[in-house]
């Protein structure tokens, strides 16, 4: 006798994560409801963390049933936390496919900064970073983004830590997943639910150009791109969109992100690796680079990991390039490598997914020898 597989038939509910006010606007007119009962629903699950639609006092009991029947709140369970020895703290987050992608909350002095990927994975191969040798499976909705967030917000609360800051710069290139950041970026900032300022919310690009132009466009987050060379021949090697948005293209961008806020900067990111970019002669390049570029200088000593031949530039060396971008002008800092040991680094992002792109396979031919460089 064959097993006969019983289809749910019941209809779908919104995850009502997945939009900003604007969305959660449109989301009850469509209803015919009144458009501030977005505004509503974005106060209760973002501001105050609350997601249990019948906790919502100040609904109606009709609104209330209705979203029970209709909606829902998907969060993230975490099934990995580990904690540094230096206060950072890494999550493995599950997601509802079975791939994971990784969060991090980096504790400083007066602040605290919350790291949230964009992506399962990465689509881009920058070859100083561990996300992008492990491949790419797909892009997270907007539920799954702001949804790192509101998680990391209820853990670290339980433990009176804040979150001030958020950066784009987990897993994954954000632009690439556009629709879906800008709206969890639009969540981040709304007054209505996180209220991050404008300055506390910065996305890392590694120079999509096309989508930085929309990007200051459509919102006034920070932006850090991505750098780690002065050249367009080393930064092919490095940073491979380069071979797509060369410099030239990249630097016109940049000069422009801010145009109609000159006083605002962008952050560049430069990750040092021995013998590779961490010269007299590269420190000298990216001072030609940056000259009428209104920016500031994050150098990142490279975080090692599995799939990689490149070292870490010495302290000496790392110090010697910053003392000569100060020099020239430029407010250049050393950003302090946290939660190494926890692989929560700068670069070390890997997450636990399918590898579409087979491409961890291939580097980890590459690096045994078996094909050729």
């Amino acid at each position: 006798m064959k097993n006969i597989e019983i289809k749910d038939m019941r209809p779908k509910r919104t995850n009502l994560m997945d939009f900003d006010k604007q969305g959660l606007q449109a989301y009850f007119t469509a209803k015919g409801d009144k458009a501030f009962r977005g505004t509503q629903i974005l106060q209760w699950i973002h501001q105050h963390g609350i997601i249990d639609f019948n906790e919502m006092s100040n609904l109606s009991k009709a609104s209330r049933e209705d979203l029970l029947a209709t909606a829902t709140v998907n969060l993230l369970e975490p099934t990995i936390d580990k904690t540094s020895v230096d206060g950072t703290r890494k999550w493995l987050f599950q997601l509802d496919d079975g791939n994971s992608i990784e969060t991090v909350f980096i504790p400083e002095d007066g602040r605290g900064t919350l790291c949230i990927s964009s992506q399962v994975g990465c689509a881009l191969n920058c070859s100083f970073c561990s996300t992008g040798a492990m491949g790419f499976n797909r892009n997270l909705s907007t539920g799954e983004i702001i949804a790192q967030l509101w998680q990391a917000n209820k853990l670290l609360g339980e433990y009176g830590k804040k979150i001030t800051n958020v950066v784009m710069m987990g897993m994954g290139e954000p632009t690439l997943n556009y629709d879906n950041v800008l709206r969890a970026i639009n969540i981040m900032l709304d007054d209505n639910a996180y209220g991050l300022s404008k300055y506390r919310v910065t996305l890392s690009t590694s120079g999509v150009v096309p989508r930085m132009y929309d990007l200051a466009r459509d919102s006034n987050c920070s932006l850090a791109v991505s750098l780690h060379a002065a050249n367009d021949e080393l930064r092919n090697e490095l940073v491979p969109i380069n071979k797509k948005y060369p410099l030239e293209v990249l630097m016109t961008a940049c000069r422009d992100f801010f145009a109609d806020e000159p006083r605002r900067k962008v952050t560049f990111e430069y990750t040092m690796i021995a013998g590779v970019n961490d010269s007299d002669e590269c420190a000298n390049e990216l001072v030609t680079l940056l000259a009428d570029v209104p920016c500031k200088i994050n150098l990142i000593p490279f975080n090692p990991f599995e799939l990689s031949n490149y070292k870490c530039s010495s302290r000496n060396r790392i110090m010697r390039f910053r003392d000569r971008l100060v020099e020239a002008g430029f407010n250049t800092m050393v950003r302090k490598t946290r939660g190494q040991d926890i692989d929560a680094a700068c670069g070390q992002l890997m997450g636990n997914f399918v590898d579409r792109t087979r491409r961890s396979e291939m580097v980890k031919k590459k690096l045994a020898g078996k094909v050729g460089n």
